[in-house]
């Protein structure tokens, strides 16, 4: 319908809601008198819109859906979004202590690594259950460990000790001297050990992540990580090539076709952000994995960081990434 019937609509449903009695509304839980009700305008042409409704609960559909004709009826969009609550992001602190279920964005690590971030969570064909995703050089010790070795949550420069082990390194890509693809680890979650895939700030990203040859530069992204939590940015360049990572005392390994990234207000990310998975602020596309950044340069002075491709760091380790619990 036209954005001003569209109006005119919302503005009569509104007035009903305010006059219906108390008994009227179904949704129980409502808090301080409200419908459970939500109204507003969903673009979908242009000039055109279809009416927006918001429930708290399923029943209260028919409170809203009872006054209107059926042609009405077909120009409205209706969903059941449950409670609404203020989205508060996890402090650094917060993502540096123990935490269980494990979480995105928490600090983990190999046990003779400082720490990193705990990305996300993937499963792969020939292990069961769910996979912590991360850097090779957050997991498995820039190459130096072992597949079957322990995996810490925190890791050991936030306290972790052997007690808080949570899984064993499964698999992870090898470094070569130049032309590396991904900096990626997954190691299997122990038994008894949960996890919440879906707790990003802001809720579950899609399920579907972004294809690399669709990460275009100007998006704008976010990022939880261990050091410094949740984040927006903005990508620069991508298919960058020649990316020079220094793991080490004269030990450099160069990356090709990765993801530029500065932060929209300071650093995007610092370090001990390693193995963050970023996102699309735009629909929560899952796009890239955090492996490195530099502290100085950048539009605003606050440095760069880099990122893998998500789409290619599950196509070399062969991995699905899990988006619901």
């Amino acid at each position: 319908m036209h954005v001003d019937t569209a109006r005119e609509l919302k503005a009569l449903l509104s007035r009903r809601l305010s006059e219906a009695p108390p008994s009227a509304v179904v949704a129980s839980g409502a808090p301080g008198g409200w419908s459970g009700i939500a109204l507003g305008l969903a673009p979908v042409a242009p000039g055109q819109v279809h009416l927006a409704v918001r429930l708290l609960a399923e029943a209260d559909a028919a409170l809203v859906l009872g006054a209107l004709d059926d042609a009405a009826r077909s120009e409205v969009d209706v969903r059941v979004i449950g409670p609404v609550r203020p989205q508060r992001s996890p402090t650094p602190e917060q993502l540096q202590r123990r935490t269980r279920p494990l979480v995105p964005g928490i600090s983990v690590a190999h046990p003779t690594v400082t720490a990193g971030t705990l990305g996300g969570f993937v499963t792969r064909r020939d292990v069961d259950g769910l996979l912590v995703l991360s850097n090779n050089h957050v997991l498995a010790a820039s190459d130096a460990a072992s597949v079957g070795d322990p995996v810490l949550q925190p890791g050991p420069a936030d306290g972790g000790t052997a007690a808080d082990r949570v899984g064993t390194l499964t698999a992870f890509e090898r470094f070569v001297a130049t032309g590396n693809l991904v900096d990626a680890a997954v190691a299997a979650l122990d038994e008894g050990v949960a996890a919440d895939p879906a707790a990003y700030p802001g809720g579950a990203l899609l399920g579907a992540v972004l294809p690399a040859d669709e990460v275009d530069p100007d998006e704008l992204v976010e990022k939880v990580g261990r050091t410094t939590g949740h984040t927006r940015g903005r990508i620069t360049a991508v298919e960058v090539d020649g990316v020079g990572v220094q793991y080490g005392e004269g030990v450099v390994h160069t990356f090709d076709d990765q993801i530029e990234v500065e932060g929209l207000q300071g650093s995007f990310s610092e370090g001990g952000d390693s193995g963050s998975v970023i996102w699309r602020s735009s629909d929560r596309a899952p796009l890239g994995l955090l492996f490195a950044g530099s502290s100085t340069g950048g539009s605003a002075g606050g440095g760069v960081t880099f990122a893998n491709p998500l789409a290619t760091v599950l196509r070399v380790l062969g991995l699905a990434f899990v988006a619901q619990g």
